[in-house]
């Protein structure tokens, strides 16, 4: 019988035949921690008395979720990740380099990988044809310690999707509709496998936003096949020697399949409080915005920037509106500065934040006031995820998010392209 791409990858790390359901220890390739979990893990490692990691060269250790540290308790934190890099050899990315997961889609994570991350949104690095998943800080540590973890294998959801893309519609914007479609606990434990002629031509920017989001269903993994996109990917940032084809078999078993057509979707918003709370933005009815946040490790990177400098060019924000932009990566800020969009953000009224995680969890810069709206560029809207329970976080779009900071409303992006 065929095999998914996870019953592929992890059949490969385990050294025998798995398939759905299976459970099996698996060799690890990868692991990373942040600011916000990974102290903990440290320490999980310091009580199991495992005092050396088996792969150093495996593991990096990023500051991005506090950066620069809002108080005293998190620069301890950071101590705490610094010294333990020093002390195993681990790489360590500094403040102001940017989000942990764009960073190993830059520089580390290639196809055939696993990599665990004590960060739910480590399965970004499945539209790179990785098994990526999030798992607890103790499971993060004896990965580290252990070069290995256990794993059941993931049953697989076939999302196929035909059509094209119409103007103002992006990836984010499927992948509301498809969070919305399965709710978020449809694909618990599931890992979701993306194909068809619209996802295999999408650019590795738009898997990574799909991938990114895949737990917000549920799903412990959100995969690719790799191919063109995924080689050129590699090639662009230097690493195209560990390019290999990987995909699912004809006859792979699927636990069951979705076909969406892209050509009739329309931008989406996900409401206040949870992620699978989504409507066509033009449904969502008439929604002040105090606060527009552009960047996450959903949609910071170049080409999303890109399209809200093209949006904002020789326009000014709505005088009741803050606009915060954060670049996913220190690459990506001066790919920024070198085409001249930073400019462009700050004549529209902006402000241009540190790269890293930004105001979306919530740990300092740009936390809501009582009562206050902000449409989000990022995965999640949970109560008080940006800092304030009494606050309301709207998903959308990077384009949703720049026509809403125009007119200080919720607005329709497709009058701008």
């Amino acid at each position: 019988m065929g095999k998914t791409i996870s019953e592929k990858i992890l059949s490969e790390h385990s050294g025998k035949e798995l398939k759905a359901d299976d459970f099996s220890i698996v060799k690890v390739d990868l692991c990373l921690l942040q600011d916000g979990t990974g102290p903990l893990a440290v320490r999980q490692l310091e009580q199991l008395g495992i005092k050396e990691v088996v792969n150093p060269q495996g593991i990096a250790v990023f500051l991005d979720h506090a950066a620069p540290s809002p108080r005293k308790e998190l620069s301890n934190d950071h101590i705490t990740l610094r010294n333990f890099a020093r002390r195993t050899g681990c790489y360590l990315f500094e403040v102001g380099e940017g989000v942990c997961h764009q960073i190993m889609s830059e520089m580390f994570t290639s196809p055939g990988d696993v990599l665990v991350g004590a960060d739910s949104h480590t399965c970004t690095g499945g539209a790179l044809g990785a098994f990526a998943t999030g798992m607890g800080s103790t499971d993060v540590a004896v990965a580290m310690g252990l070069g290995k973890t256990w794993f059941r294998v993931p049953r697989t959801i076939k999302v196929v999707v035909n059509g094209k893309f119409r103007p103002g519609v992006f990836a984010k914007d499927f992948m509301l509709f498809l969070i919305g479609t399965l709710g978020a606990e449809g694909a618990t434990y599931k890992a979701l496998e993306f194909t068809g002629e619209a996802m295999e031509s999408l650019p590795m920017p738009e898997r990574l936003v799909i991938s990114n989001m895949a737990v917000e269903a549920g799903a412990k993994a959100g995969i690719f096949a790799s191919d063109k996109m995924t080689k050129a990917y590699l090639k662009q940032h230097g690493r195209e020697e560990k390019y290999r084809e990987l995909r699912s078999d004809k006859d792979a078993k699927y636990d069951k399949e979705i076909d969406i057509e892209v050509d009739k979707l329309a931008p989406m918003v996900s409401m206040p409080h949870t992620v699978d709370n989504t409507k066509p933005v033009d449904k969502a009815g008439k929604v002040k915005v105090h606060q527009v946040f552009i960047g996450s490790c959903t949609n910071g990177r170049i080409e999303d920037l890109r399209v809200v400098a093209d949006i904002w060019k020789g326009k000014k924000r709505d005088t009741d509106t803050r606009v915060i932009i954060t670049p996913a990566s220190k690459d990506v800020y001066m790919l920024a500065v070198k085409e001249g969009l930073i400019e462009t953000f700050v004549d529209f009224g902006a402000t241009v934040t540190t790269p890293g995680c930004g105001a979306c969890v919530g740990v300092h810069g740009g936390i809501l006031g009582d009562g206050e709206n902000c449409v989000s560029t990022s995965n999640r809207n949970f109560l008080g995820r940006m800092g304030n329970p009494k606050g309301f976080v709207y998903l959308a779009s990077p384009a949703t998010a720049a026509a809403s900071a125009i007119k200080g409303e919720l607005t329709d992006p497709r009058e701008y392209f």
